[in-house]
């Protein structure tokens, strides 16, 4: 008896249960709306780092596989390594620039113990080359490198620079096409860079170009740049020596005085020197000497020439070539060399500073969400560009 009531009891307590939960699933849920459209936020230190890893890669160390083994081919000589080089520091991925840093730390390290033990002998000698557009830059250059490895036995690398196109972002890269017998000569390197938007004739990474060219074993690197005007004259602040190459009869002597370049250059050669431009080429040559006597030279020891040469006449490039040695010779006994190396490098790391602040600042998350706020205010005239750029640069600073 005891046990059947307990089961009847048990029974009823079951049937409650389930009549309960059956109550509760059937009363109806609260309504509650789906928002669409809304995106979530990433945090800000999340952003700061992911912003990091685009621009910087601290990874990267000495006993780096690939960096080991192009240093490596590189100091034999390699020209294959050379160009890959160059490519390496020439590039904005973070990683391969760490690479190209790291492989830039160990061939000054390199260089710095050469100089030590041979001195002003273990230097390359830096040339740069400028003139209007279609002064024969390259053809002369051409047949500069001919006298140097032919009749001085000397290792040459060109360095060229062909403008970028401000509408394609595409270059031409045509200087090889004007250089065919020197690009075929085994003492020779020819690298062709686009200007990618820089100014001053030169591009971004041709500095680091000279110094990997050093470390190949190279004697002379020439540096040529694209047509410049007066006012451009990055590349005197990366070479030993400026060279300007004038057309004949191109502008008066009022002209040379006013070029910018001019009081930059160390040598001046009046080009075209053959045929029926040679009188011309003559005259030219007496205008800029006698531009030359109201500028004041850029070094004590040496006063910049002004010479004829024609690519015609071997005679003529010997001479030049001859030039360019005594100016080398000139200011190695007097110890201008140095210093003015040391200034380059100066420069050049502020130089580097201006280049890559601008995108550094402009990726920078609060910058980024800052930007088009500011460009909006801009456009409808509630504030002008100079308290916008305040704007950003004081919230990028913090102050």
């Amino acid at each position: 008896m005891v046990v059947r009531s307990l089961l009847r009891v048990s029974r009823l307590t079951s049937a409650s249960c389930r009549h309960a939960s059956l109550a509760v699933s059937s009363t109806p849920k609260p309504y509650i709306p789906s928002v669409t459209g809304v995106q979530k936020s990433m945090p800000f230190d999340n952003l700061l780092e992911q912003y990091s890893r685009v621009h910087w890669d601290d990874s990267v160390t000495y006993d780096d596989p690939n960096v080991q083994k192009l240093f490596k081919s590189l100091m034999s000589g390699s020209r294959a390594a050379l160009a890959s080089a160059i490519t390496l520091v020439e590039s904005r991925h973070p990683t391969k620039r760490a690479q190209g840093n790291m492989l830039l730390k160990m061939v000054l390290d390199e260089e710095r113990e050469k100089y030590k033990k041979f001195g002003r002998d273990s230097m390359i000698f830096r040339v740069g080359i400028s003139g209007s557009p279609g002064v024969g830059k390259s053809s002369f250059i051409e047949a500069l490198g001919a006298e140097l490895t032919e009749n001085r036995g000397k290792k040459v690398a060109v360095l060229t620079i062909d403008p970028t196109s401000a509408m394609t972002g595409g270059s031409v890269l045509g200087d090889l096409t004007r250089m065919q017998e020197l690009s075929r000569n085994p003492k020779a390197y020819i690298r062709q860079s686009p200007t990618s938007g820089s100014l001053g004739g030169v591009t971004r990474g041709i500095h680091e170009a000279v110094i990997l060219c050093e470390g190949a074993g190279y004697d002379i690197v020439i540096i040529e740049t694209v047509g410049v005007g007066q006012s451009e004259t990055s590349v005197s602040d990366m070479c030993d020596m400026m060279c300007l190459l004038l057309s004949p009869a191109h502008g008066d002597e009022l002209q040379g005085v006013k070029r910018g370049i001019m009081e930059m250059s160390d040598l001046l050669v009046v080009t075209k020197d053959d045929g029926d431009l040679k009188a011309k080429a003559k005259m030219t040559q007496a205008e800029y000497i006698s531009a030359l006597k109201f500028m004041r030279p850029r070094l004590d020891v040496w006063r910049p020439k002004v010479m004829r040469s024609s690519i015609m006449d071997k005679e003529s490039v010997s001479e030049v070539c001859s030039s360019l040695y005594e100016f080398w010779d000139t200011i190695g006994e007097s110890g201008d060399l140095e210093r003015r190396r040391q200034d380059q490098m100066k420069k050049w790391m502020w130089n580097h500073v201006k280049d890559e602040i601008m995108s550094v600042f402009q990726k920078h998350p609060k910058i980024a969400h800052l930007a088009p706020k500011l460009e909006n205010e801009i456009r409808s005239g509630k504030i002008t560009p100079g308290l916008a750029a305040e704007t950003m640069i004081r919230t990028f600073f913090g102050v």
